[in-house]
């Protein structure tokens, strides 16, 4: 599995990012109440495989019900280009649709059950590209 780096942004530029993984991605869709609000669709990358170029001072963080993901948006423009997220909180979850460079071949989704997170962890739970 080839692996690039891709390089990713939110709308106005203030937060940018690189997340090394595979240019085939693996994307989770989930209908949790945030997700579903925001239409958030993922791919989840260890943290050794996500670095924050710029933007720290741009980002600001919600949490809500388990505090356990912390959803991090660009204070400027309001974009979550990346997160932590519950299932993997030592890992992000990186929004494809933000990504800049042309490095993504092909995008496979899986269909996560937020609404049924418990169980759904049990049989899908998400899995971290790592190096």
């Amino acid at each position: 599995m080839a692996t690039v780096i891709h390089q990713g942004s939110c709308h106005c530029g203030s937060v940018k990012w690189e997340a090394t993984a595979p240019a085939v991605l693996t994307v989770y869709r989930c209908n949790c109440s945030i997700c579903n609000k925001k239409k958030n669709e993922h791919f989840i990358v260890s943290s050794t495989c996500f670095k924050l170029l710029s933007g720290e001072d741009s980002l600001t963080t919600y949490t809500f019900n388990t505090h356990q993901a912390k959803h991090r948006f660009c204070k400027t423009c309001g974009v979550q280009s990346f997160y932590i997220p519950r299932s993997n909180p030592n890992d992000f979850g990186v929004a494809p649709h933000c990504i800049d460079s042309p490095t993504v071949e092909r995008i496979e989704y899986i269909d996560f059950d937020g609404q049924e997170w418990e169980t759904e962890m049990e049989t899908k739970a998400p899995v971290a590209f790592d190096q």
